[in-house]
């Protein structure tokens, strides 16, 4: 595959993606950018928000980690689904009961300033890493493929990107998302099942035997209850899911921006478990392409696993012995889950910034819609400068980089909500973000602790002991409620 072609199907894409955030984007004012003017139809954001969870670094590092893992991910896609229904039964009403643009804004009725700018402030650390993260690997990828032949450097390659992420997302924002990330929700379906066909097909395996050789395959396991101290333990791996989906889902911005698109909190409940019932299937059909690109590399003279497991996609639908479309369908599903991923995250950074730090809500409209331009810009040239950190610091893989940096950094948010929804007391708002900035930093020092001095591998616990210590430090800094809170509360 050469690099034309591959640049080729980049624009194929980009044109039919700008065609479609065109079309959605039309007299769209701050409220369509900010909300999508709450009309959006649940079925829709439900196929969006489904496929708003899967960026590059699923499509690229889920399918490579069954060569170690098997399907063990699905442990924790089981406990997302467990998290939706939570996000849609407590969350979800309570966020439009408010009428919150920024769903941080809760945190400053119930504790005060601090806590609304610490929960804005951790959110835009959080999004903005994991954004980059799943980016980079994109921008790797198209590197390698087309940038290093013809001698453009990485610098340029992400100035690109990121400036086309911005491009079409600029005047649409939210109402502009919803159908781009159902286009890329479709391509992404349709570029892992022809995968599937084509590599299957290269092994002379008939559709119908498909199933037999995925399910007979070592790489196919799902459970895991013998270790309690490996990361692929089930109740490790599940319990932690149901958090994650919680922080990522429910208390991301990025996330229930799209969500709260919907006419009311009912549609908006429907759009969340219909989303996380999809997203099991979804992945399901990218561990299975996972087991067929192993049982490839086994059956193809001169292929060996590589030592990153996030380039085992790549090199296979790369070799010679498939047919073009395979690699042409790699790139195009990986563009339509990377930069759809981008530009959500550029969205949703632009509103909490604008609506939490900068409190642009008091602002007449057309103020706002200019300090909303002058901050996307920014955001959008910050994601291009942390990419190039990225690129000059990355050891890790990607998929686990992602999941570790969420366990520390929406740790504390997740400690906030729970203690403000869970707990009458009252806080004391100053040292609120001492707390949240205490509890990642003791989570690290245990976690090293009980992996070198007993072998315990913390995995994505993490995130739940990180909430527990938020929650600990904010009940020894509060007092019992007063007459104040107690009228907040009741709203």
């Amino acid at each position: 595959m050469t690099p034309l072609i591959i640049l080729i199907s980049i624009i194929a894409y980009f044109v039919v993606l700008f065609t479609v955030s065109h079309l959605a984007s039309r007299q769209t004012d701050n409220d369509g950018f900010f909300t999508g003017n709450r009309k959006a139809p649940w079925p829709i954001v439900a196929i969006a928000t489904m496929g708003a969870a899967i960026s590059g670094v699923t499509f690229i590092s889920v399918p490579g980690m069954v060569a170690a893992k098997g399907y063990s991910y699905l442990q924790m896609v089981l406990g997302f689904i467990a998290g939706y229904w939570i996000i849609a039964f407590v969350l979800v009403p309570l966020f439009y009961r408010r009428n919150l643009i920024s769903i941080y804004g809760y945190l400053g009725e119930r504790f005060g300033l601090n806590s609304y700018r610490t929960g804005a402030w951790f959110f835009f650390i959080s999004k903005m890493l994991g954004a980059s993260v799943r980016f980079f690997v994109v921008c790797i990828v198209i590197q390698a493929l087309v940038c290093d032949p013809w001698g453009i450097p990485f610098s340029v390659n992400v100035a690109v990107t990121v400036s086309l992420v911005w491009l079409y997302t600029f005047r649409g924002g939210v109402k502009s998302l919803i159908w781009t990330d159902t286009l890329k929700s479709l391509c992404l379906i349709l570029s892992v099942a022809l995968c599937i066909y084509f590599i299957a097909d290269n092994l002379d395996m008939p559709v119908t035997g498909i199933a037999d050789a995925i399910g007979s395959h070592h790489s196919s396991k799902i459970f895991f209850f013998e270790d309690p101290a490996a990361g692929t333990y089930f109740w490790k791996q599940f319990i932690a899911g149901i958090f994650m989906a919680i922080a990522l889902n429910g208390l991301d911005q990025d996330m229930m921006q799209r969500n709260l698109a919907c006419s009311d909190f009912r549609n908006c409940r429907k759009n969340m478990i219909t989303s996380g019932i999809m997203q099991f299937f979804v992945i399901a059909l990218f561990l299975m392409l996972g087991t067929l690109l192993v049982i490839y590399i086994d059956n193809t003279p001169g292929l060996d696993i590589p030592e990153k497991s996030d380039e085992i996609f790549g090199l296979v639908v790369s070799h010679p012995s498939l047919p073009v479309i395979t690699g042409v369908l790699f790139i195009t599903g990986l563009v339509a889950a990377a930069y759809s991923a981008a530009g959500s995250a550029l969205v949703s950074l632009t509103t909490s910034f604008t609506v939490d730090i900068l409190d642009g809500t008091g602002m007449e409209d057309t103020r706002l819609a200019h300090m909303r331009s002058r901050v996307h810009i920014a955001m959008a040239v910050t994601m291009g400068c942390v990419i190039i950190l990225f690129h000059i610091l990355n050891e890790d893989d990607a998929i686990s980089a992602v999941y570790t940096l969420a366990s520390y950094t929406y740790g504390p948010i997740l400690g906030l909500f729970a203690f403000g929804m869970f707990s009458r007391r009252s806080v004391n708002d100053r040292m609120v973000p001492v707390i949240c900035i205490a509890a990642p930093v003791i989570c690290y020092v245990i976690k090293h602790t009980l992996g070198k001095a007993y072998g315990y591998e913390m995995s994505f616990e993490l995130i739940i002991l990180n909430a527990v210590i938020t929650c600990a430090g904010l009940a020894l800094m509060s007092t019992k409620h007063t007459e104040a809170t107690e009228s907040i509360q009741a709203r």
